[in-house]
């Protein structure tokens, strides 16, 4: 059996699908609820949703932070350190402006995912060096839900 097609998202990008429902991820809500998508986290990953869920300007109360984490485990596989792939000695990854992003660019390296999705502009920034030299594309999700979304999702190739 082919692996499933896999993803990262960023913190961001987990807010609009877990808490906000934001529309844009209707296609990736329903590849993760089909399980026809496999989307990856790691302790770092998920420890930055936890404290970003506390944030005060989110204005969650107890009960939407709980749902929204168990959303996000329901959803995410958390990648254990002996599936980890060595990060490459050249080319190296590129440098995130934003060091606390950094981590969504080797976790996606890491697993072996085809997309990094996030909204996320020094991310985004990336997307042409990480296609180029690393084989993940980082996208949106509403330009992730053009291209990939859809039957042909499983066989697309980065644009």
């Amino acid at each position: 059996m082919a692996p499933l097609p896999r993803l990262v998202l960023d913190t961001n990008v987990c807010l609009d699908l877990f808490v906000f429902g934001d529309a844009s991820c209707a296609a990736l809500r329903a590849g993760l609820a089909t399980r026809a998508l496999e989307a990856i986290a790691d302790a770092a990953c998920r420890g930055e949703w936890l404290g970003v869920l506390g944030y005060p300007q989110l204005a969650l109360d107890v009960a939407r932070r709980a749902a929204a984490v168990v959303a996000f485990d329901a959803q995410l596989r958390l990648l254990p350190e002996v599936e980890r792939r060595s990060l490459p000695v050249a080319p190296k990854l590129p440098r995130c402006a934003d060091p606390d992003d950094q981590r969504f660019l080797e976790l996606t390296w890491a697993c072996g995912a085809q997309w990094l999705l996030s909204r996320d502009n020094a991310l985004l920034k990336l997307a042409s060096r990480t296609r180029r030299d690393h084989g993940f594309d980082i996208v949106t999700p509403q330009d992730w839900q053009r291209a990939y979304a859809g039957p042909a999702a499983s066989s697309a190739k980065p644009v």
